[in-house]
């Protein structure tokens, strides 16, 4: 089948590696314009544009496809069907009337739970038991699409958002090439809009604790921001990052460190239960498990995070 692949971050690697290794054509690569990356704000590709240019594939960089020019492009490439996974710009009604086989969408959730740009991250965040993978025919609206296939795996224990995003990487490009195989015997089924939630893009503000939340909800939130934007919360007023925890029993005023042992760890009281600090780092130190941590540093118990 002749393609047209639009997909940015790491999450998008798999289906694109899948569709080479399944034999389609695909005719051109759309992604994201490379853009500054870490301390020294280096110029950096996209890792779909990385795979693309290593396959000999044309790659596209737009700013956007709502103008004639992009559309008319799209045209000339002629695609039997456009794919998108994590693309990260809507793809106007121009565009999605190009191919014949229409756009079909690779989201990492179970649709209709979650519609929007985190919907990994947003599925650990909330606690669900399982999450997984859809493919849908696209429409205008966000991820509102009939969905074609589904795949559902169960979320870890101590699955973080990292380690779900990962493994639902896979499952979205193997889903991918059976959603291809059986396109044409596939019946598309409409999503019930009351069944959806909105994953809004993660951002640092949402990172600081509160930890007059349940330690169940917080243990859930360091999960889901990790590797980002990491769970934060301050000790002695230093802001200290905070990568792993576990929910256990205590009790006493929220942020209250509850033990602060080298041999036991660092727990804190929570709105209800408390969370045992597991792998921490002081902004500009060392990231370490919190009982070496507590080695070289001297938490007081009774003394208060987040003040």
């Amino acid at each position: 089948m002749r393609i047209v692949f639009m997909g940015t971050p790491d999450f998008a690697v798999p289906s694109l590696q899948a569709l080479l290794d399944a034999g389609h054509e695909v005719a051109a690569v759309y992604t994201q314009p490379d853009k500054p990356q870490g301390r020294k704000q280096i110029l950096t590709a996209p890792p779909v544009k990385e795979l693309a240019l290593a396959h000999g594939i044309p790659v596209f960089q737009p700013d956007t496809l709502k103008k004639e020019e992009e559309q008319a492009r799209l045209r000339e490439l002629a695609p039997e069907v456009i794919i998108v996974v994590a693309y990260g710009k809507l793809l106007p009604k121009a565009v999605l009337d190009i191919p014949p086989r229409g756009c079909i969408n690779v989201h990492g959730s179970l649709l209709p739970r979650w519609r929007g740009a985190a919907p990994i991250q947003w599925a650990v965040i909330a606690g669900d038991e399982k999450a997984g993978v859809t493919t849908m025919l696209m429409a205008e609206g966000l991820d509102t699409g009939d969905m074609l296939l589904t795949c559902e795996t169960p979320v870890g224990a101590r699955e973080t958002a990292g380690e779900l995003f990962d493994r639902l990487a896979q499952s979205g490009a193997e889903l991918l090439t059976e959603t291809l195989v059986r396109l044409d015997e596939i019946t598309p089924r409409p999503q019930n809009d009351a069944e959806s939630c909105y994953a809004h893009m993660l951002d640092k503000k949402m990172a600081v604790i509160d930890w007059s939340k349940s330690a169940r909800e917080l243990d859930c939130l360091v999960r889901g921001l990790n590797p980002w934007p990491i769970a934060l919360t301050s000790l002695a007023g230093e802001r200290l990052k905070i990568y792993a925890a576990e929910q256990t029993n205590g009790c006493g005023e929220p942020g209250t460190v509850l033990e602060a042992d080298p041999k036991k760890g660092l727990t804190v009281a929570c709105g209800e239960d408390a969370l045992t600090l597991t792998e921490i780092q002081l902004v500009g130190g060392k990231r370490m498990k919190a009982t070496d941590f507590l080695r070289g540093h001297a938490v007081e118990k009774g003394s208060r995070l987040g003040e």
